[in-house]
């Protein structure tokens, strides 16, 4: 019962904490990305990885699991809120709309690393406090 914005998709593949928390509580509860934040990840995943030094397929091929793990939200489930998400988002980050949208559709908070989200009507949920929201929607 999270959306999950494109950069903690990104930081499940090179960190540990991110995955550790997603494979720890899949199995309680959903999580959920449009499909645009898997397109973002897959496009900037091999230039971070490249800049650490990794290798990109193994890391790619993480991110690909990631869908056994995250349920993408196709464009027709958020789209019907793009103009509301687009709204709250203005003078911010409007790109971030499809993550916005798909949360206000589906009426789940959102876990991301991008302060664009705060104050935006729903709650947001970084990755150093999310286990707080996960400890007590599974308990």
């Amino acid at each position: 019962m999270l959306v999950l914005d494109a950069n903690i998709l990104i930081r499940a593949v090179p960190g540990t904490r991110v995955l550790w928390l997603l494979r720890t509580y899949a199995d309680r509860l959903e999580y959920v990305a449009p499909d645009s934040a898997f397109r973002e990840a897959r496009e900037k995943l091999p230039v971070i990885l490249e800049r650490r030094a990794m290798p990109v397929a193994p890391g790619l091929a993480t991110l690909g699991a990631l869908s056994e793990l995250v349920r993408t939200a196709e464009f027709e489930t958020y789209a019907p809120m793009e103009a509301l998400a687009r709204q709250r988002l203005a003078r911010r980050d409007e790109d971030d709309w499809p993550i916005l949208a798909c949360a206000l559709a589906l009426g789940y908070p959102i876990w991301t690393e991008d302060t664009d989200f705060f104050g935006c009507g729903v709650a947001t949920w970084t990755t150093d406090r999310v286990e707080l929201y996960l400890a007590g929607v599974v308990s």
